[in-house]
């Protein structure tokens, strides 16, 4: 009987709760620091408050005319997130080409010229600093340079997410095999050429994936600058919000929730054409 119950142990039982132990000790002080007290949602007040905040969201308000302010609003949310993207792929993508290791032949032999890896880190360090500060930050600046409206949450997601795209669009291309870019670069083909039969064939799943993800959270971000005067959806739901007209918010609310149904479908129908292809 002993013998079976040893035979039946998880052998990584020990370091299992190992790992979780010192998981617990080190959250535990940051729980603290934050002064988070779960308990207080289950209290009556809260509870009761919760309640009336919940109610005043039924029923949605769905009359005509409001409704089409509400799509009309989403559209320039959409608008305002898809330019964003767009203008950061322009900055992103010659930036990942540029830091890709395996699209240099000194580099992958190791013997890349010191003056070019300074570039490549100094470059990094660029991307850093971009992705570093919030879009929201960014939002607040340009809204006192350009004044209200999308085109300030325009250059605030391009310039956060250019240095988010370009730093993991290099990971992608040097997360695969780098034979068949290594081999093209060393019989004479370009970058670009190393780039499109090499590189790109192996990683386009992965590239497409990640950018309508992104796209997807430059649709979240775009919701968030609104409360900053970047207009779309999210400045008609901070003046909702802030005449407590919860049936309103409620509705755009759901029509967010929309918006990021159809930003995952289409990344699956994109994934499922490349993987067909």
């Amino acid at each position: 009987m002993t013998a079976h119950a040893g035979m039946l142990r998880d052998p990584a039982w020990t370091r299992r709760w190992l790992g979780l132990s010192i998981a617990v000790v080190i959250l535990w002080p940051l729980f603290l620091i934050t002064e988070f007290q779960p308990g207080r949602l289950l209290g009556s007040e809260s509870l009761r408050e919760t309640g009336r905040f919940l109610e005043s969201f039924l029923p949605p308000r769905i009359d005509p005319d409001f409704l089409l302010l509400v799509v009309t609003a989403a559209w320039k949310t959409v608008a305002m997130a898809t330019a964003g993207l767009c203008l950061a792929l322009l900055a992103a993508i010659p930036m990942a080409l540029l830091i890709t290791e395996r699209l240099s032949i000194g580099a992958t032999e190791g013997r890349m010229h010191p003056l070019a890896r300074l570039a490549r880190t100094l470059l990094r360090g660029v991307m850093a600093v971009l992705r570093s500060v919030p879009e929201l930050v960014w939002a607040l600046m340009f809204v006192r340079v350009v004044g209200l409206g999308p085109t300030a949450g325009v250059l605030a997601i391009a310039i956060t997410y250019s240095g988010m795209l370009g730093k993991v669009y290099a990971e992608i291309l040097e997360s695969g095999p780098p034979e068949t870019a290594k081999t093209l670069l060393q019989n004479g083909a370009g970058r670009l050429q190393a780039l499109a039969y090499g590189l790109l064939p192996q990683n386009a799943t992965e590239l497409t994936s990640y950018t309508v993800y992104r796209w997807e959270c430059a649709i979240r971000s775009s919701v968030v600058l609104g409360f900053v005067g970047a207009g779309g959806l999210g400045q008609e739901l901070e003046q909702s919000m802030a005449m407590f007209a919860g049936g309103e918010v409620a509705t755009m609310l759901l029509a967010f929730v929309v918006l990021v149904g159809l930003a995952d479908i289409l990344s699956r129908l994109l994934r499922r054409q490349l993987e067909a292809a």
